[in-house]
This record gives C-alpha cells, structure tokens and sequence, in this order.
C-alpha cells in the first residue's frame, strides 16, 4: 500500500483548516453588511445557509489539527481580518459582486480540492473522503452563486482576478507558514 507523505498531509490540514475558516470570515463579513447596510433577507438567507457547511468542514479540520498535532497556518488572524473584509466589501458593492465572490472562492477551492484528492492514497481514505464531500458543498456553493446572479462581464471580472489571485496566494503561504 502507497502512502502519503506525512509533512504533505501537513500542508492539506494545514491550508484545508485556513481555507474553511476563511470562507466562513467571507460569510461572516457578508452577512456582518446585510445586517447593518444591505438589506436582502432571500440572500441573508442562503448565506447563513452555505456558512453552515464551512463551519462543519473547519471543524472537522480544526479536529484533524488537533489530533495529528498540526501546527496551523501563522497567518490565520490575517487571513481572518481579511475575510471579514472581502466578504464586507464585496456585499457593500451588491449582490452580484457578493455572489461573485462566493463563486470566485469556491471555484478556487473546487480546483484545490480536486488536486489534493488525486494526491491522496489508501492509507488516508477518511480525509479522502471528507475532501470529496467537501468539494461537493463547494461546487454547490458555486452554483447557488451563479443562480443568485454571480456573474464575470464588464468589471466583474476583474474583481473575479483578484480573489481568485488572493485565494491562490493565502492558500500558497498556508501551506507552508
């Protein structure tokens, strides 16, 4: 039986438990302006929904981290404040640009998860297939973005570039640091 590299498994805990966290400070922020701001209670709705299934994918993570003695990513208050401030910002600009930028993470996530699951061999089939559940709840995520009216014409796409170079690199620097 092949197995994984430990110090890789490492690195997908490590960045898995940054990413789930910071899609829920995405959601966090979000819903932080369509309490204060925005008003859209259909919205508020569906992501109070998705954040459900962030918290249980970062918790599942945040027990892996604890079990395997993981040490997380250094950089998780930034990339908390950061978070709040995506998904704050991206609300404040409407929904289309808050929808985008669901859309724009969880395409990220979906392309990382997928690598990841193709890395994996039989001696971690439990986070095998808590990765493959996962990744399905994000691609879910990604769809209910494109029906809520995510969309990349015009200037959002440019916005879609920027959070997708700015997951890429948190998710780079996790690994790692």
């Amino acid at each position: 039986m092949k197995k994984t590299d430990k110090n890789k498994i490492e690195e997908f805990i490590r960045v898995d438990h940054a990413g789930e966290r910071g899609a829920i400070k995405i959601y966090e922020g979000q819903l932080l302006a369509l309490n204060t701001f925005v008003k859209n209670d259909a919205l508020k709705k569906k992501i109070e929904e998705m954040k459900i299934h962030e918290k249980e994918h970062c918790d599942y993570f945040e027990n892996e981290i604890k079990k395997r003695n993981i040490e997380p990513t250094k950089f998780l208050p930034l990339w908390d404040i950061l978070g709040v401030g995506l998904g704050f910002g991206s609300t404040i600009l409407g929904k289309k640009a808050a929808m985008l930028c669901t859309a724009s993470v969880e395409e990220v996530i979906q392309e990382h998860y997928t690598n990841q699951i193709e890395q994996l061999e039989s001696d971690e089939k439990k986070l095998k297939e808590k990765i493959i559940k996962f990744r399905e709840d994000e691609i879910n995520h990604k769809n209910i973005a494109y029906e809520e009216g995510a969309t990349k014409v015009g200037l959002y796409s440019i916005l879609d570039k920027v959070i997708k170079t700015g997951s890429k690199i948190a998710i780079n620097i996790s690994e790692k640091i």
